[in-house]
């Protein structure tokens, strides 16, 4: 399916520097960054923006492209039409990079990590894998992520959930993780270095969708539902995360004041995620929204 790029500005710890990230990786697990015009002229792009007066550099790195301007202009005046001649130059079809010789392999490392769930484990790679969280029940849910499906071709593989730079794999009884970490991360190090496919476009564009529902949802719901899915998106989510897993606002019913959440990942399913939404979720919710919420329910684990 054929890609259809987006583009979301991006500031940096640098006010010079501002990043434009796409939806699609731009590159496998490579950076550039190029100085002046003479240096990129084997990255298209990247020559097209120093006809741009104010570009001084141009970094391009798995899904974004960085640009650092001189101090002629302020990024507030030129940034949306930059992030829309990027859009339209990726749109196009054009090139980003061309290769003069055979790209060297990046070393890609992986390391595994426990999770509070005892049957799910955290390969944690040294670089970007996907631009957004993915859970796969099984295999037929992996149509769109190749990655998944050869995951789901090892007998022991339950569930997997992949983000940003982590996939959190679910595993049955009969194996033990001390007999297949070292399997799986050799597995996972070499599907990446070797540049494969994880997510296909469609599964993209299919998250997008869901995304830009969930946008429009979010616009009609009450206040309190509103406020609770920042409080989940600022303070909750990251420390979920760190964990292999996910959480998602399902509902609140505004007379019993409960809150209905989705656990994916390494927190679905997991003993102790019980102890979790009380003495974590729950209690950070009824004490910064007081009298609205009673408590705290996970529809699936």
């Amino acid at each position: 399916m054929e890609k259809n790029f987006e583009i979301k500005i991006e500031a940096t710890s640098n006010p010079g520097i501002v990043k434009f990230e796409a939806n699609y990786f731009l590159t496998q697990h490579t950076s550039y960054e190029f100085e002046n015009i003479d240096q990129a002229k084997n990255a298209p792009l990247a020559q097209q923006l120093f006809y741009l007066p104010f570009v001084k550099k141009v970094f391009i790195s798995q899904n974004f492209v960085a640009i650092d301007k001189y101090d002629i202009v302020e990024w507030s005046d030129v940034q949306e039409e930059v992030a829309e001649q990027i859009q339209n130059y990726l749109n196009s079809g054009q090139p980003i990079i061309n290769e003069t010789q055979t790209t060297k392999k990046v070393p890609i490392t992986i390391y595994a990590e426990s999770t509070p769930n005892p049957a799910v484990l955290k390969f944690v790679a040294n670089k970007k894998i996907v631009t957004t969280g993915h859970e796969f029940k099984n295999i037929d849910d992996a149509n769109d992520a190749p990655l998944a499906q050869e995951l789901f071709h090892f007998p022991f593989v339950k569930e997997v959930y992949i983000d940003e730079n982590y996939v959190s794999i679910s595993k049955y009884d009969i194996a033990d993780w001390n007999d297949i970490t070292v399997e799986i991360r050799e597995f996972l190090r070499s599907y990446l270095e070797q540049g494969k496919e994880v997510l296909s476009a469609n599964a993209t564009i299919t998250k997008q969708e869901v995304q830009k529902q969930a946008d429009s949802d979010f616009e009609k719901l009450d206040d309190v539902s509103k406020d609770i899915i920042n409080i989940i998106e600022e303070y909750i989510k990251p420390a979920v995360a760190s964990d292999g897993g996910n959480i998602l606002f399902d509902s609140y019913n505004p007379e019993s004041k409960i809150v209905k959440v989705i656990l994916q990942g390494a927190c679905s399913g997991c003993p102790s995620s019980t102890f979790t939404l009380k003495n974590g979720i729950e209690n950070m919710l009824k004490e910064m929204l007081r009298d609205k919420i009673t408590s705290v329910e996970a529809i699936n684990g």
